[in-house]
């Protein structure tokens, strides 16, 4: 055969499996928005229907006339549709948020966003009119000097309301687990513990934890990031860190001892996690991948 053949040959069998390759990317991860601007940097579940996904994510911009909050829904095959909300006029805007969980056993719409600071803020949706109310502004207790939060949850564990919390540490820096009982009618966290650690991968810029959610029984999922700069490259991992149930009327946290991943990317920066549940749920991480934008994925693949 002709070298100019084979070589032909070998440019159309190059070209067929990229293409296979990036049909079979866009599948999995779903762009949402693109920009700097239109990072995930938390998002929570509004609703689950049979075919469609709705969550309430935050950005962590911090000037004037960039968004903080926005609506996205994955329905069927198609990719996500974004929808930005409003911050109330009459509330300051906040600063770098990082965080956002759903308040356990309220209406699907109430939530609490946090910032990097330490400032929480419980708010409700009217995902109809996709309008916002800042119901209460307070701050977690105890925030120490040079904490940069990046994760925040919310549970009921044996008939207790649960916090959790993170300082995201950063390089040789551990990250800091915080956990404590949140009285939801004074808006209040009593801090009971705290714990340190350290992921194994990614490595060199890490963010030890970018996130994190605990499941009904108490299981603690987290999510670590790098990037090497707004473009990258980027990488991230999801694992699970360990446990808080009650006994004898009080938190125990029992961290995992061997950090095993149960997912990891080369391509993006995890900073955000959700749990859904049921035979179409999973695990579903956003990205705060800078200049190029943010993504959904369902770790292990999309039913929708």
């Amino acid at each position: 055969m002709p070298r100019f053949l084979r070589l032909i040959i070998n440019i159309v069998v190059l070209g067929a499996v990229l293409l296979i390759s990036q049909k079979a990317w866009a599948q999995d991860w779903r762009p949402v928005h693109g920009g700097i601007h239109f990072s995930i940097s938390g998002i929570a579940l509004i609703e689950q229907q049979s075919n469609t996904l709705d969550f309430l994510i935050v950005h962590d911009n911090k000037q004037k006339n960039q968004g903080r909050l926005a609506i996205v829904r994955i329905k069927g095959k198609s990719q996500p549709k974004y929808f930005p909300l409003n911050w109330p006029n009459n509330t300051e805007l906040p600063i770098d948020l990082e965080a956002l969980t759903s308040v356990p056993e309220k209406t699907k719409s109430s939530f609490i966003a946090l910032s990097s600071s330490g400032k929480a803020y419980y708010i409700r949706l009217d995902s109809t009119n996709k309008t916002i109310s800042v119901l209460k502004e307070f701050s977690l207790p105890e925030i120490i000097q040079g904490n940069n939060l990046e994760a925040f949850g919310l549970q009921n564990i044996d008939g207790k309301l649960v916090a959790i919390w993170g300082h995201r540490g950063e390089r040789e820096q551990p990250a800091t687990i915080f956990w404590g009982i949140f009285d939801l009618a004074k808006y209040q966290i009593t801090l009971a513990g705290s714990a340190n650690l350290k992921v194994p991968f990614p490595s060199g810029n890490v963010r030890h934890i970018s996130d994190i959610k605990v499941d009904p029984v108490g299981i603690v999922y987290i999510t670590s990031a790098s990037d090497a700069g707004d473009d990258g490259p980027f990488q991230s991992a999801v694992y699970v860190a360990g446990y808080l149930g009650l006994r004898e009327n009080k938190i125990v946290w029992r961290q995992n001892s061997q950090f095993v991943p149960l997912y990891r990317s080369n391509y993006h920066k995890i900073e955000a996690m959700e749990l859904v549940p049921g035979a179409k749920g999973g695990v579903v991480v956003g990205t705060d991948d800078e200049n190029l934008g943010s993504y959904l994925y369902i770790v292990g693949g999309s039913s929708y």
